[in-house]
């Protein structure tokens, strides 16, 4: 059988790209080396370790939040057993969301791991070491990304003692002291939700602030939270040494900028220094695909490689690597295919960091646009002022604006606090459409809700805010 479209993986960007085509008409078919479906976001990624955010985050509430709201309740006992059951709960309704929504787009998808042998034909070996040929006009590689260890250190990863995030959604039991190595969200999702289980987290970071990439503002304050909620901070330090101990592993580090050696121990260490784009066993360079300096597929300005035929969304490719940005490009390249113009805005994606409190940013930081040296107007309003934040001690964090000087026009939206991924979207939509802070100022919110914050700090950016 011949198809319009063969997508080898079936991650947010493979799964979301085989369903646009087929409701688009197309004739597709899916390959995947699992035994499920959603690559890494759903089965060991995004979806448990958001399971694991909320089910701890519940826990901490139920042991040190409720007094305070006039609930008096025994201390909170664990069962870690239960809490991943959840967690194994919530990630099968979801990969089997994905099972039926092939079936009902009439998807043919194939087990076992995907090579492209040349433009047009892919093939899939199973576990059982089965060959099998399948033909199609167009080819995708949604092969997403792998974990990455610490470049020029040498980690044994075993998932038990020296683990990545996957073992990070995974461990029997609650150690009692826990070495994150690296500062970025993966770091501080899985850090955070063993912290609030009861282990003692110890974060290890290369620059000398957390989140890099993010506002310079929202990363200091959220070091401070996160040092109020007991996890410490070792920056600016480089990793030279990670190994298995009699007890656990420990982890060996020295400053940046010179000077002794530190090391310490822990009963896990959990290395969450990024991920790096899945190419291996593809068959890429002997289909001729160029590939970048980072390791990435490289594509034109419509997701093309330099063989035609062939194409690359998600992780496997440039910009950020976000389930949520792999999805828009997946949907993107089936209207291509399909004849339309599919287009990806990579101005206006956000990011959400799951912690307690969130984190939720869009557009440009202001470090970003000092560095361009594009003149901007900041507006901010802080969640302390907001009543509904009150009513549910909900006071950490705050909104910032910031807007073009001339125009008006939103360049970026940064928050810290309850519920700021929810938040964002009113920011992203405004970008979308080009509005300005007065246009979001003017915007009549519920009151009273925490979006009234958003619109304080969009009244901040271009006059006054009404509540400061």
């Amino acid at each position: 059988m011949s198809y319009d479209v063969i997508i080898i993986g079936t991650g947010p960007g493979g799964y979301v790209c085989a369903v646009k085509a087929a409701q688009l008409g197309l004739k597709v078919a899916v390959v995947e080396k699992r035994a499920t479906y959603g690559g890494t976001c759903l089965n060991v990624g995004c979806i448990p370790s958001k399971a694991l955010l909320h089910a701890s985050e519940m826990f901490h509430q139920a042991g040190h939040g409720m007094s305070a709201l006039g609930i008096d309740v025994p201390a909170p006992t664990l069962n870690l057993g239960n809490m991943m059951a959840h967690k194994d709960a919530t990630v099968k309704s979801n990969v089997d969301g994905v099972a039926f929504l092939f079936k009902k787009n009439k998807i043919d998808a194939f087990q076992g791991t995907g090579k492209i042998v040349s433009a047009g034909k892919v093939s899939v070996t199973a576990d059982d070491g089965k060959v099998q040929d399948i033909e199609g006009k167009n080819i995708v590689i949604a092969t997403g990304s792998d974990v990455a260890g610490i470049p020029g250190v040498q980690v044994e990863i075993d998932e038990k003692t020296i683990i990545s995030s996957t073992g990070g959604i995974a461990l029997e039991k609650v150690p009692e002291t826990l070495i994150v190595v690296g500062g970025g969200v993966i770091g501080l999702e899985l850090g955070s939700v063993w912290s609030r289980l009861g282990a003692k987290v110890t974060v290890v970071e290369y620059l000398d602030t957390i989140l890099g990439g993010m506002d310079g503002e929202v990363s200091k304050q959220f070091q401070r939270m996160l040092a109020k909620q007991g996890i410490d901070f070792n920056l600016s330090a480089k990793v030279t040494g990670v190994e298995k101990a009699d007890k656990g592993a420990k982890v060996t580090f020295e400053p940046v900028k010179g000077g002794d050696k530190v090391t310490l121990d822990a009963e896990v260490v959990l290395i969450a220094t990024g991920r790096k784009p899945y190419t291996a066993g593809l068959g890429l360079e002997e289909a001729g695909v160029t590939l970048d300096n980072r390791g990435r597929v490289e594509i034109d300005g419509h997701y093309k490689t330099n063989v035609d035929g062939i194409y690359a969304i998600g992780d496997v490719v440039k910009g950020p690597m976000l389930a949520h940005k792999a999805e828009d490009e997946g949907v993107a390249l089936a209207e291509i295919l399909a004849g339309q113009h599919g287009h990806v805005n990579y101005e206006v994606i956000p990011s959400v960091v799951y912690t307690q409190p969130e984190i939720a940013s869009v557009g440009k930081t202001e470090e970003e646009l000092k560095a361009a040296g594009v003149a901007y107007k900041v507006g901010k309003f802080p969640f302390t002022a907001n009543g509904r934040a009150r009513a549910m001690l909900a006071t950490d964090g705050f909104v910032k604006v910031l807007a073009d000087k001339e125009t008006d026009r939103v360049l970026g939206g940064h928050i810290v606090g309850f519920g700021a991924g929810e938040m964002i979207h009113e920011i992203a939509v405004l970008m979308e459409f080009g509005g300005s802070s007065e246009d979001l100022g003017r915007t009549c919110h519920a009151h009273p809700t925490m979006s009234e914050a958003v619109k304080e700090a969009a009244l901040a950016t271009f006059f006054k805010p009404i509540h400061m």
